[in-house]
């Protein structure tokens, strides 16, 4: 089951999913974004340093390092 947070604003669920991309330099990073449905590279579970946030004015949740 992934990892999923509820919109205060709209009342969407949105689910955590992850991604490797290769970085103009050729380094690669892993990103992590939310989507309304589960999909590939979905997250079972909040990665650790991280915290869900909310865009005050759009209703997305957003992952912040903290």
């Amino acid at each position: 089951m992934a990892y999923s947070v509820i919109s205060q604003k709209s009342g969407h669920t949105y689910h955590l999913h992850s991604r490797v991309v290769t970085l103009r330099g050729g380094r690669q990073q892993r990103i992590y974004y939310f989507a309304k449905t589960v999909g590939e590279g979905a997250v079972d579970e909040m990665p650790e340093g991280y915290v869900v946030s909310e865009n005050p004015r759009t209703g997305l949740p957003l992952l912040k390092k903290g």
